[in-house]
């Protein structure tokens, strides 16, 4: 009876971790990341709609396309996100966080 009791509970707990992680789909920024903050503030400056909700929940349009352009740039990258975005290099990249935060033109 208590192992059964433990598998069920166990698996209760690995279907709400999945969950969780599956809200948004990629891995969570540091707090305080500065080039995320960078992506952020340079998106809301030149870009309008940024503060709508986005599909991914809890986060606006510009959190979610940041947190996707953080996570979909090489571990390296040092520069500025949104601005990479804007690139011919970005393009693809920029497709893909556009479609995962529902914010385009």
């Amino acid at each position: 009876m208590n192992k059964t009791l433990l598998a069920v509970a166990a698996l209760a707990l690995l279907g709400t971790v999945k969950v969780a992680a599956a809200a948004g789909g990629y891995n969570d920024v540091p707090p305080g990341d500065a080039q995320f903050k960078q992506c952020v503030t340079y998106a809301n400056k030149n870009y309008e709609g940024g503060n709508a909700k986005s599909p991914v929940p809890g986060q606006s349009k510009v959190v979610a396309f940041c947190e996707c352009m953080w996570n979909e740039t090489p571990d390296d990258f040092r520069g500025n996100l949104a601005k990479f975005s804007e690139s011919d290099k970005g393009k693809k990249v920029n497709k893909i966080c556009e479609k995962h935060s529902n914010w385009t033109d």
